[in-house]
């Protein structure tokens, strides 16, 4: 729902900016506003998580989502919709770490981590792409509306089942620690800056002073906040969780890929409806190849795999795959067949992507300790977050250039000329895509170094240990020596 609300909404713009009178300048807002406040907000959803309970806190979160989809499904103005993604993006910020969290604390044995992190990759990778689906479909046979109506069931019901389901992990005052509020103040500052001006760049272009000026100021507030983070004793996100060479490397490596990703969707959407004239509804279909390969490959091999392989045998070549699937869309045309062109790229970064969201999801949150369980899926989402904006910018902001000098030396007015100078603009961003994504596969080859400890793909460690017991031992006391004592009480919430 979250990824998915993320990319739903782009098919459905047209009709909302008719409907309600938004201007041209104004449109990216209904975009901007949720990845503003979801990226911005993600360090301190996941702390807000450790310190009072993921339990609680994704239950609030369920039910802020179901308002705000409401309020927005409702909206009788721009300001209304501008004001309801907001509040959409910032009860995201809740979700997302929170569920990354409890799927962290509560599959310990690594054969059931594995398999439960199997399929929130693959959730996770195809959300983006379902959403364009699912927004053909209600945009074209029903309303714009219900591209954010059709989160409030799902949210609610999804909240009663956690509260029946899950298991609570309620925090009492007396144990709690303070929320670091400076660090809160600098972190989300930093991301606010750095998602807005990136997303500023689209229309602005990379050399505007507000677009500089809001990425500096980001660089600096986040520069800050590690120096703060460093001496302060209850960090929101505790130092040594990112220069970890595992989660780190991960980082990155989901980064750098969503930079691909999302301008990947961003350009094959403009290629589809505007070159290939598909509706809505076969645009959206046209991506389900991609996102079944995202499903099997990561359910089917990466879930095997991650128990008997070492992790970077899985992301990297997963990345090469799909740089291979860019390499491959580089040779689009305006007259290319989509099961020619489009849909062997679509394999191939749908199965390299599914052998990258799986294993780094799981490292994120690898031998971290439960209280710090959300401050650390709260760094993935924040590099998946961030990454995608930059991403959707650069690229976007690249391919207009490229078409621009492409119709400045032809007849501009010609509109087959048009359609050729804008699939150069896709190939020359689909080249960069490519590049970086060989960057994430040389970054996973050279940081990741985890391998799965002897026995976890038979479910033992070790003589009559149960599965995960010795690692996850291991990995606790290696938090607690890193934060300096600070974890307590790991194995009594565990017994729990």
């Amino acid at each position: 729902m979250i990824v998915l609300d993320i990319t739903i909404v782009n098919i459905a713009l047209p009709s909302a900016q008719k409907d309600l009178g938004i201007s041209d300048a104004n449109r990216q807002w209904v975009i901007t506003a949720y990845t503003l406040a979801f990226g911005g907000l993600l360090l301190l959803g996941g702390r807000l998580g450790d310190l009072f309970g993921r339990k609680r806190v994704f239950t609030v979160g369920l039910l802020g989502f179901a308002l705000a989809s409401a309020i927005g499904g409702a909206a009788s103005g721009p300001f209304m919709l501008f004001a309801a993604r907001a509040l959409q993006g910032a009860f995201g910020a809740l979700l997302a770490p929170s569920a990354l969290g409890l799927l962290s604390t509560t599959f310990s044995n690594p054969k059931e981590r594995s398999t439960a992190f199997g399929i929130f990759g693959a959730i996770a990778g195809g959300g983006a792409a379902i959403g364009l689906l699912l927004g053909g479909l209600l945009t074209e046979y029903l309303n714009w509306r219900w591209c954010l109506f059709v989160n409030t069931p799902i949210a609610i019901a999804t909240a009663f089942a956690a509260y029946y389901v899950l298991t609570a992990d309620h925090i009492a005052k007396g144990r709690r620690v303070r929320l670091d509020l400076p660090g809160a103040f600098l972190g989300c500052g930093g991301l606010l800056a750095i998602v807005f001006g990136t997303s500023e760049a689209v229309s602005r272009g990379w050399v505007d002073w507000l677009v500089l000026g809001s990425l500096a100021l980001g660089a600096l507030l986040l520069a800050v906040f590690v120096l703060v983070e460093k001496r302060t004793r209850h960090a929101l996100l505790p130092i040594h969780i990112v220069a970890e060479r595992n989660r780190g490397g991960a980082a990155l490596s989901v980064g750098l890929a969503m930079v691909g990703m999302f301008g990947l969707f961003l350009f094959l959407t403009y290629y589809l409806q505007v070159i290939k004239h598909f509706s809505p509804v076969m645009s959206g279909v046209s991506f389900l190849p991609m996102t079944a390969a995202i499903v099997i490959s990561s359910t089917a091999f990466a879930a095997r795999l991650m128990t008997r392989v070492p992790s970077r045998n899985l992301i990297g070549p997963g990345l090469l795959l799909a740089a291979a699937g860019m390499a491959w869309l580089t040779q689009m045309k305006v007259d290319s067949p989509w099961a020619g062109m489009v849909l062997p790229a679509e394999l191939l970064l749908g199965f390299g992507m599914g052998l990258v969201f799986m294993p780094s999801m799981s490292l994120a949150t690898l031998g971290v300790a439960p209280n710090e369980a959300g401050a650390a899926s709260a760094t993935i989402n924040s590099a998946q977050q961030v990454g995608g904006s930059f991403g959707t910018a650069l690229l976007n902001t690249i391919a207009a250039s490229a078409t621009a000098t492409f119709l400045a030396t032809r007849i501009a007015s010609d509109p087959q000329v048009q359609a050729e100078g804008a699939v150069h603009g896709y190939v020359v961003a689909t080249w960069v895509a490519m590049g970086v994504l060989l960057l994430a596969a040389l970054i996973a080859f050279l940081m990741i170094n985890h391998r799965p400890a002897p026995g976890e793909a038979t479910e033992e460690v070790g003589a009559g240990a149960p599965a995960g017991a010795r690692v996850d031992a291991t990995a606790d006391a290696q938090a607690v020596a890193k934060s300096g004592g600070a974890v307590t009480a790991t194995g009594e919430q565990r017994a729990t």
